[in-house]
């Protein structure tokens, strides 16, 4: 389990999410350009729930491992997106055109 402190909060989430979430953030941050991006989080009653990230250029985003007697939220879908939205500012040329745009996917963790 991963504890992302972000604008003064901390929202727990699986170690995938959370390493996808810094990938993409670190890209956005590289094109100086911002996303909203929403992932599953574990509030601190262990109830599931999601959180909205604005990230960017001037994301300040730390992860750190910590210990929790719940299971972590797993959603191979948002690392997927993640890490495809992370490819495409990367390697743009490398994009096809049936790819949605980050803003156009239909998936309930994206904003």
């Amino acid at each position: 389990m991963q504890k992302i402190v972000y604008a003064g909060g901390e929202f727990l989430t699986g170690d995938e999410i959370a390493t996808a979430l810094l990938e993409y953030s670190r890209a956005l941050g590289q094109e100086d350009t911002a996303q909203i991006v929403e992932i599953p989080i574990v509030e601190p009653d262990g109830a599931r729930a999601t959180a909205k990230f604005l990230i960017g250029p001037a994301s300040q985003i730390v992860v750190t491992s910590v210990r929790s007697g719940v299971e972590e939220p797993r959603d191979q879908d948002v690392v997927d997106r993640l890490r495809s939205m992370t490819r495409r500012l990367r390697y743009p040329e490398a994009s096809t055109s049936d790819e949605p745009e980050p803003s156009a996917l239909n998936h309930p963790f994206y904003a």
